[in-house]
């Protein structure tokens, strides 16, 4: 851990120059006295280091003097590649590993892509999951991650939302998807490819048997396949309606002048159409199907009995 430490103070130094006892401590997540120790054991190792007293001074290396510890480690290189998204490395528990892959990086890079690549870092920030909800609760998600990077099966205790609503399978993980903040598995099992939520992995038991991805698999290619069917499946049915100007504006539908406008729209489903055109209050008035219609007439009534009648909460 403290060699680690080390090469890190050692990499911070080469890359921004001159730094504080305090400013290194707050890098490393040590304390300041932890920092004058390393950096007499460096010194004590050869390395050209010095301190500067006052208000502007410092630590920093002798003019010139680069490491050729740059080597990034398997861990880093994977790290490296989830630099985008600081979050989902720290998910997949290669948050250590990202910010040292990070400083080794910078300290391979000349001068003048150094300086760029610090203005991209500045100016840039990429945060993939929504603004509603809390975040996915996936105690199991280190666990498949291991068993991807090591092709081992696992058996799945999972959680879905027909009958019967746990089960158990024996899967390959082939890869890991983060999409809008939430992480899923893309598997084989006895049905073929599949895809899982990691969160509603309930139990998870990694076997010592490997497997081997079927030749021409590509996980980018199924996923892009996965979200088209996803797409296609998502508006099947219906519905006729009657729009407000308001209601239309919201809906996307082509206005017919300054009154009323009739619509067919797209569905997903009775259940999913009935709560979006409640959002819309008395801006739609649904026609078709009668199923939709009564369900939404059954909960305006429903709602309309609870207000009338009830004592003026405001006094």
């Amino acid at each position: 851990m403290r060699a680690s430490r080390l090469v890190s103070l050692l990499l911070l130094l080469q890359n921004r120059g001159r730094l504080t006892a305090e400013q290194l401590a707050e890098e490393l997540e040590v304390s300041v006295r932890t920092v004058y120790r390393d950096v007499q054991a460096l010194a004590a190792a050869g390395i050209p280091l010095y301190g500067e007293a006052g208000h502007e001074g410092g630590y920093r290396l002798v003019d010139g003097y680069r490491t050729r510890l740059t080597g990034l480690t398997a861990e880093e290189a994977q790290a490296a590649f989830l630099a985008a998204l600081p979050g989902a490395a720290a998910d997949l528990g290669l948050g250590e590993a990202l910010a040292a892959a990070r400083l080794k990086l910078h300290a391979a890079l000349p001068a003048e892509v150094r300086e760029h690549a610090g203005r991209v870092q500045e100016r840039f920030l990429l945060d993939a999951p929504g603004w509603y909800g809390d975040p996915d609760d996936t105690p199991h998600l280190a666990a498949v991650a291991a068993a991807v990077w090591a092709r081992r099966a696992v058996v799945l205790r999972y959680r879905r939302w027909r009958a019967p609503e746990e089960i158990e399978r024996r899967v390959e993980p082939y890869g890991l998807v983060l999409k809008a903040g939430r992480w899923y598995l893309v598997a084989g099992g006895p049905t073929g490819i599949r895809t899982y939520r990691i969160d509603q992995i309930v139990g998870l038991r990694t076997l010592e048997e490997e497997f081997a991805v079927p030749d021409g698999f590509d996980l980018g290619g199924y996923w892009a396949a996965y979200l088209a069917d996803f797409r296609g499946r998502l508006h099947t049915g219906e519905a006729l309606v009657r729009l407000t100007p308001e209601g239309a504006r919201r809906l996307g539908v082509p206005r017919a002048g300054d009154g009323w406008t009739e619509a067919r729209v797209p569905i997903e489903s009775v259940d999913h159409a009935h709560g979006e055109f409640l959002r819309l209050g008395a801006d739609v008035v649904v026609i078709a199907p009668a199923e939709l219609r009564d369900r939404i007439a059954g909960t305006v009534r429903a709602l309309a009995a609870q207000y009338v009648g009830s004592p003026d909460v405001a006094g």
